[in-house]
């Protein structure tokens, strides 16, 4: 079971649409800060504030590759089950990485999740 206090705590992170969109991303794929500055038209600040919230819980990690760095979801985290029981529930985000990769703004680096 898990507890009341730190569940809250993590639906309320994933109660932020922005947030909410990002995590739906990283389960289809990892992303590195750039592309989500380009898919959600906000400030590369903006953008490590959301995900530096994600990963302050361990719900999301990071990986560096290069100069860049790619997030992607802990899959180990205690909360993960609950995290994926929402995420497969959401409308694919497919398309837009797709629309990221046609107009050549899509980081090519392979990286495992």
């Amino acid at each position: 079971m898990l507890p009341i206090e730190e569940s809250a705590l993590i639906l309320k992170l994933l109660g932020d649409k922005t947030r909410l969109r990002m995590m739906k991303l990283l389960d289809e794929d990892a992303c590195c800060v750039c592309e989500f500055v380009e898919l959600f038209q906000m400030s590369q600040p903006a953008i490590s504030q959301h995900l530096r919230k994600l990963k302050a819980v361990g719900i999301v990690k990071e990986v560096k590759r290069r100069q860049w760095v790619f997030y992607s979801l802990n899959e180990t985290h205690q909360y993960y089950p609950l995290v994926k029981a929402i995420l497969v529930r959401l409308e694919s985000q497919q398309d837009k990485l797709v629309s990221l990769t046609e107009s050549g703004k899509r980081i090519d680096c392979q990286i495992e999740k």
